[in-house]
């Protein structure tokens, strides 16, 4: 080799060393809760945990492949193996910890009920004989489901939850409490009715993590939670959160 093609060789390795050193992870979410992750007007995928996982690519050598995935298959595709993570506003249960590992958490949430303006919907006790609107399998839905006398609606979306709520076909609907404050911001009908009413009370806090198929080499586990931490020290976790919230 001359020494002419050996210091090109040698400036490329230099200039795209992170092209082959990055490891892909390819993320499962439903995009379909905003301001955490969602669709804008181009279908692009933005919000919160988006946010949070590109500052997460910054500082690691991480490349995160998001695919927008309905919530009825998302845990279906991670046990086949089809993504590598969940990235979806998943609460860490002690239920799906059974089935999955966890990240560390990055974001402590609450479940908030949103109701109609005009609604006489203040507190839990009020919630006895009405109809109430849940995504399934979200921790709404199950902490709505021990609440007695409720008449619960399951939805495959909470975007539909929410809509049925604003066309009165129901009388509340329960979700994280950052998107039922979020949704009434997000349209303008909704914004003039609809408003985050109050929060479920919880025996103990409730976290978000990103979620693996049990079994899952602890390698991609550890890198996810070294980025994770890297930016919640570096000070960008909180100017992400300032940025959503």
């Amino acid at each position: 080799m001359s020494k002419k093609i050996l210091m090109i060789a040698l400036t490329l390795l230099v200039l795209v060393p992170k092209a082959f050193s990055q490891t892909v992870i390819t993320v499962a979410s439903d995009t379909t809760w905003p301001p955490m992750e969602y669709l804008n007007k181009e279908k692009a995928i933005i919000g919160f945990t988006p946010d949070l996982l590109a500052a997460m690519e910054k500082v690691s050598d991480i490349k995160f492949d998001i695919r927008t995935t309905v919530w009825d298959d998302i845990f279906e595709g991670l046990y086949a193996s089809k993504y590598d993570m969940i990235s979806s506003s998943l609460s860490i249960t002690d239920a799906r910890k059974k089935t999955m590992r966890f990240s560390d958490p990055y974001f402590e949430v609450k479940q908030g009920i949103l109701a109609k303006k005009t609604s006489k919907i203040k507190l839990e006790a009020d919630l006895k004989g009405k109809k109430i609107g849940a995504q399934v399998g979200t921790t709404g839905f199950l902490m709505i489901q021990k609440i007695e006398g409720v008449i619960l609606q399951s939805y495959d979306e909470i975007g539909l939850a929410v809509e049925d709520l604003y066309n009165g076909r129901t009388d509340a609907v329960v979700c994280d409490d950052a998107v039922a404050a979020n949704y009434p911001l997000t349209n303008e009908q909704y914004s003039k009715d609809l408003t985050l009413a109050f929060l479920l009370k919880s025996d103990k806090p409730e976290y978000l993590g990103f979620a693996f198929k049990k079994g899952q080499s602890q390698d991609k586990i550890k890198m996810v939670n070294d980025a994770l931490n890297t930016v919640i020290e570096s000070g960008e976790y909180n100017k992400i959160y300032e940025r959503w919230f």
